[in-house]
């Protein structure tokens, strides 16, 4: 046994030998086939990754279809916070993966999209995944961002279009530079795009897409950069060693250094050079060396995406190279640059191959695929992460406030905008959306200039008006303006200033019945018109207001049953209650006349009440009329039986009517009172006309200070009721601190338009105060003239305020200027009023004519 054992030995030895090597042998027979036929290898690895992508583009494509979008708007007073923009982005991070399980990493993401095609300054909105809905519609912005399902958006095919990718440039682990809130961060991009013409086909869009970043590939990243951290570091103090080893070296073989060795009494210890200690390579810090991507929370993987797209040539490439200079302020160590390599003129990048079918394709789909690991935190996207805050100026987009066009009765004229592009055009605001309207600032600022272009603008677009100016210097500016053969049968001049040697006057009687009116509301309004205007109620004059009613009750009955009999030329006027109170005879005849159209009460006054009364009553009723009759022009003007001024005939028919009360004195602020009550009557008597059929009609007060001194209460109640009559009040004022309480409030609550010129800084902090302050009160006085601050009404949104400058009529009606007519439109408004010279305006025998009236 003991001598067969070597013989066992050796013939197992080839044999274990043998399967050792024969899968070796194998191994390296099939290593050199594949190397004979390598393309057969590199043939199946394409093959298995064609297929791979091919089927990961199309569930990719799958789950894209499933995305939703939402758009966001932000009033003028969003002004988040930055824990709630930081709220907004873990929100954002969170929705990336509300996607089936099956989806692939490329199409987890949610996309911001920032779009400016000149229709808006900048629409806001989120696309995600649609399981993500319920998480993206609640946003921590509170009240101030309104959310809402949005739509797909079509586009037409541009002739130019311009694409590019931004990238990370710079030290990867350095954050993007901290961009503060105020102003807003996306300022630069809205600034960039404000120069868009949508008739031009200017089209710019952002779209930043966000996911969370993969686990796998931090590690990884952070292995690699504390592995260059590691040698950077060793090669650092390798450095540091060779260069103390030369100054070492270089000390010791310096003549100082031996002549120090010469003259010593001890020799140095030791023989040849010292010993030098290299320095040992300091520690890696991780949070120093990996810098941003050293903590998981709240990293996220990017992509920035930008289009830019019009009709004309070069404008997108010119808005491009505007986005990307906004991009830099972004920038600090690391910072956005352009994907792509410049060869001189040209740029090679994404609208380039090979790099364009990649970029369409993840533009068209919502994939999230840089070529570059762009891992930023969640505080470095802040600016991007919200919409316009209150700190972001927009433009005005001919979107917001529309082009003015001579002719349009839908547009009203507010004044000149200066687009950022330097570009002036004629704004406007709807009519039916400016229901009223409020100019304040200095004499001289340009607040009846701007009022009289948008007057004249709407008379040649065919709408009424009344224009009340107590000094009369708006008619002969605006006369050339209107001047137009078209124009004339529709304007009426009553003018009480009684210029030249031969005035002409119009007539109206406040008492007359032949218009049809309704005969209490005529007592009512000339009752409340003495009432406004001589400060009459019923504690401090109770019986003044009894005896005025009671009068004018009797004196509408005379003229309705005159007007009834044919005969409207011997109607009463205001001046017959002098002679009802004072002239036993005339009273007598006329309560006989209209015995029957009295009712019970009002006979019983005259019978039992009226002979009480001691003549020294009659006086603060008659005083005021005594003043009116003293003046030939008011006494002209209301003493016509049959008067033809008659307002609300004017806002049915479309008329354009000048109103000059003649002065501000106590005489014609009773005059005016009388007007403003019988405007408002007239309004207010459009009841009996279906909503749908009422006329738009715009009264226009200059000097509202004039105005209201005498009718305080009828303007306010014009403010606050006549919009339901389609009554649209538009008042001027120097100050509004001057103007009654009431009129005062109901201007500022009702007010569609509010508009100031330059003026003092207390005249003008009432209004700065309505807009918070913003601008404010000194930025505004140091307007030039002829600026204005407004706030308008569009869609029902607030716009402004905003700067404009107001129409001057020799610059934006000059084709309309017709000098050379001016002297027949001003005969022919007078004939329109049926004006007749003071001379032949006479009073005489009427008393006797009024008395004989019967029903």
């Amino acid at each position: 046994m003991d001598a067969a054992a070597p013989y066992l030995t050796d013939r197992a030895g080839p044999a274990a030998a043998g399967q050792v090597l024969g899968p070796v042998t194998g191994l390296v027979d099939a290593a050199d086939r594949l190397y004979g036929h390598w393309y057969l290898l590199a043939a199946a690895i394409a093959v298995c990754w064609g297929g791979g992508e091919l089927v990961v583009r199309r569930l990719a494509a799958k789950a894209s279809a499933q995305r939703m979008a939402l758009e966001l708007v932000s009033t003028r007073h969003f002004d988040p916070s930055l824990e709630e923009i930081f709220r907004r982005g873990v929100q954002l991070a969170r929705a990336s993966t509300a996607m089936p399980w099956w989806a692939p990493r490329r199409s987890k993401a949610v996309q911001i999209r920032l779009r400016a095609d000149g229709s808006t300054p900048l629409r806001y909105r989120i696309e995600g995944p649609s399981g993500g809905e319920r998480l993206l519609s609640i946003t921590p912005f509170g009240p101030d961002v309104t959310v809402e399902r949005a739509r797909p958006i079509l586009d037409k095919p541009r002739d130019h279009v311009v694409r590019a990718e931004f990238l990370l440039r710079g030290k990867p682990t350095a954050p993007l530079r901290e961009v503060p809130l105020t102003p807003d961060p996306l300022q630069p991009l809205v600034d960039a795009v404000a120069d868009l013409r949508a008739e031009l086909g200017d089209l710019a869009e952002i779209r930043l897409d966000i996911q969370r970043a993969p686990k796998w590939a931090l590690r990884a990243r952070r292995l690699q950069l504390m592995g260059a951290a590691r040698r950077a570091e060793r090669r650092e103090a390798q450095r540091s060693a060779r260069w103390l080893r030369q100054d070492a070296g270089g000390i010791e073989d310096s003549w100082g250094w031996q002549l120090q060795q010469l003259l010593s009494d001890q020799p140095s210890p030791g023989s040849g050079r010292r010993l030098v200690m290299p320095p040992v390579p300091r520690r890696v810090e991780p949070a120093e060396a990996l810098g941003k991507l050293a903590e998981d929370d709240h990293l996220v993987r990017v992509q920035l995406l930008v289009m830019c797209a019009s009709n004309t040539a070069g404008r997108a490439q010119a808005r491009l190279a505007q986005l990307q200079a906004a991009f830099d302020v972004f920038g600090g160590r690391s910072r956005w640059a352009m994907r792509g390599v410049r060869l001189g003129p040209w740029q090679i990048g994404a609208d380039h191959w090979p790099t364009r079918r990649g970029f369409e394709r993840r533009w068209n789909l919502g994939h999230c695929r840089p070529p570059r690991p762009n891992w930023v935190r969640l505080e470095e996207l802040t600016g991007l992460l919200k919409p316009p805050t209150t700190h972001c100026r927009l433009p005005v987009l001919a979107s917001d406030l529309p082009t003015f066009s001579l002719g349009e009765p839908e547009l009203l004229l507010q004044g000149i905008y200066r687009s950022p592009d330097g570009r002036q055009r004629l704004v406007a605001t709807y009519a039916e959306e400016t229901l009223f309207e409020v100019g304040v600032g200095k004499a001289g600022g340009g607040k009846t200039e701007r009022a009289l272009a948008q007057a004249i603008g709407w008379a040649h677009a065919g709408g009424g008006l009344v224009f009340v100016d107590p000094h009369r210097d708006s008619w002969p500016r605006a006369l050339p303006f209107l001047a137009h053969e078209t124009l004339m049968p529709r304007i009426a001049l009553i003018d009480l200033g009684g210029l030249g040697p031969h005035p002409q006057v119009s007539s109206w009687n406040p008492l007359g019945m032949h218009h049809g009116q309704a005969a209490h509301e005529v007592v009512e309004a000339i009752a409340d018109a003495y009432a406004s205007a001589l400060a009459w109620d019923d504690a401090t004059a109770p019986r003044a207001l009894t005896i005025l009613t009671a009068a004018l009750t009797v004196l509408i009955a005379i003229n309705e049953a005159a007007c009834q009999a044919g005969r409207p030329q011997d109607q009463a006027t205001l001046f017959h209650i002098r002679a009802l109170l004072t002239d036993a005879a005339f009273r007598t005849a006329a309560l006989t006349a209209v015995a029957d159209r009295l009712d019970e009460e009002t006979r019983a006054w005259w019978q039992m009440v009226f002979p009480t009364l001691p003549h020294d009553a009659f006086a603060v009723v008659l005083n005021p009329i005594t003043r009116l009759a003293a003046n030939p022009l008011t006494r002209a003007f209301l003493g016509q039986p049959a008067g033809v001024y008659n307002i609300r005939a004017a806002m049915d028919s479309r008329m354009v009517v000048w109103v000059c009360p003649g002065g501000n004195g106590p005489t014609d602020r009773l005059l005016t009172a009388l007007l403003a009550r019988d405007l408002l009557r007239a309004a207010r008597s459009r009841r009996d006309t279906p909503q749908e059929k009422r006329v738009p009609f715009r009264p226009y007060f200059d000097e509202l200070i004039t105005l209201t001194g005498a009718a305080p209460e009828t303007i306010a109640a014009m403010f606050e009721d006549l919009r339901k009559y389609k009554c649209h009040i538009h008042g001027m004022t120097q100050l509004l601190s001057r103007l009654p309480t009431p009129v005062r409030l109901s201007l500022l609550q009702n007010a569609s338009t509010l508009a100031t010129t330059a003026g003092s800084k207390s005249a003008i902090a009432p209004i700065a105060a309505e807009w918070g302050d913003d601008p404010s009160p000194d930025r505004i006085a140091t307007m030039e003239r002829f600026e204005h601050y407004i706030s308008l009404n569009v869609h029902g949104r607030r716009i402004g305020p905003i700067q404009l400058r107001g129409p001057h009529l020799d610059d934006v009606f000059a084709t309309l200027a017709r000098p050379q007519q001016a002297g027949a439109l001003h005969r022919a408004a007078l004939a329109n009023a049926q004006a007749l010279p003071l001379r032949s305006c006479c009073l005489s025998g009427r008393d006797r004519r009024v008395s004989a009236g019967r029903g």
